[in-house]
């Protein structure tokens, strides 16, 4: 087992992220990454698009749907809804065949319902769940959607639909077929290339992960089958066993992941609150003694720094949040405040924040800044 500082292992974590080092092509970022969140939220510029802003400042919203479009990316569950690599498509088959045998879930299976949507979109071409008929009134949440759109996101779990495109952020559907080129694997993984392929993917943009971690969606009995692989990997020599300083925690990476990584620069990252960084909260508090919560969902009496506040990182280091929003109508980044982490350099903090929140309201399609 290698020891390491937490000054190496937050260099892993952000040489994974491709947070440092040279900027990718955007299909390149997603490739490597394995997914982006996709999330409704529109405060500021929606979550998916600010992932791959904060890896690459030339990306506009527009390649993204690019990507789409020529079958580069598609649609799916990740530890949310994502949009995933194409080349990986065929890892996406054992969560959608454990639906196609789950009679409950968020979407109630409805046979008959189900088939004559099928029925349609033969017939038709690509639907929206607007184009069926609202059957019931009064809706105020996905627990009230009417039953087409229920069996609609069930035939999409279950891989017998796939989301073609999006039209504002309106999901459109189609038959697989019409989707997924006809180069794409769409084999069925063994269990064991499926559970090699998260052990895998999760190193890859992480660097570092327990096996808790990398099975952290899933239950006791994948765990167990994970550390299984976890050890025929250690063996054949593709991955290491390290320890970080302080921690008793056993981390796995890739056997040359502490090889020519890039150096930690100063460059100043606002993140979005579902960035592949910091969506596992306790590991972003191990690694980084960054205790963050996303404050949407808690009342506002009891928020600390504001309803979407997004952190903000100078080379390993968080230094502060920032809670804003974009007022698209005047075209103005409305920030509504900036928190500040222990730290001696403020005021030079201050200006770096400053200056790069500039070129984040350009991205939100903002030309002015309210608030600083």
């Amino acid at each position: 087992m290698e020891n390491i500082s937490i000054q190496e292992a937050q260099r892993l974590a952000l040489a994974s992220q491709k947070l440092i080092g040279p900027a990718l092509e955007l299909q390149k970022i997603i490739e490597h990454l394995g997914y982006i969140q996709i999330d409704t939220i529109s405060v500021i510029e929606r979550a998916h698009h600010h992932v791959l802003w904060a890896r690459n400042q030339k990306y506009k919203p527009s390649d993204l749907d690019h990507l789409v479009k020529n079958r580069k990316v598609f649609e799916y569950w990740s530890h949310a809804a994502s949009y995933l690599p194409m080349k990986e498509y065929r890892y996406t088959l054992p969560m959608k065949h454990a639906f196609q045998k789950k009679q409950s879930s968020w979407f109630p299976r409805d046979p008959k319902l189900m088939a004559a949507i099928l029925k349609r979109i033969k017939s038709e071409g690509p639907l929206r769940s607007k184009d069926f008929e609202n059957t019931k009134k009064g809706q105020s949440g996905w627990w009230d959607w009417k039953p087409s759109k229920k069996a609609l996101e069930r035939l999409f779990l279950e891989g017998k639909l796939e989301i073609t495109q999006r039209r504002g952020f309106q999901k459109v559907y189609d038959l697989p077929e019409n989707v997924i080129p006809n180069s794409v694997d769409t084999s069925m993984p063994t269990e064991e290339e499926y559970l090699r392929f998260l052990i895998q993917r999760t190193l890859r943009h992480h660097g570092l992960a327990t096996i808790s971690e990398i099975g952290y969606l899933g239950k006791k009995e994948i765990k167990s089958k994970l550390e299984k692989i976890a050890r025929e990997m250690l063996y054949e020599g593709t991955l290491q066993e390290i320890r970080v300083e302080n921690s008793s925690k056993p981390y796995l990476s890739f056997s040359n992941a502490l090889e020519n990584l890039p150096k930690v620069n100063s460059k100043i990252h606002i993140l979005s609150p579902f960035d592949n960084l910091v969506i596992q909260r306790q590991k972003l508090n191990d690694l980084f003694d960054f205790d963050y919560q996303i404050e949407c969902y808690v009342p506002a009496s009891k928020r600390k720094f504001g309803y979407f506040c997004l952190p903000i990182f100078k080379g390993r280091h968080p230094i502060a949040r920032v809670d804003c929003k974009a007022d698209r109508q005047n075209q103005k980044l409305i920030i509504h405040s900036i928190s500040y982490e222990k730290n001696d350099d403020r005021d030079d903090i201050k200006k770096e924040i400053a200056s790069k929140l500039k070129s984040f309201a350009k991205f939100n399609g903002c030309k002015g800044i309210q608030g600083i």
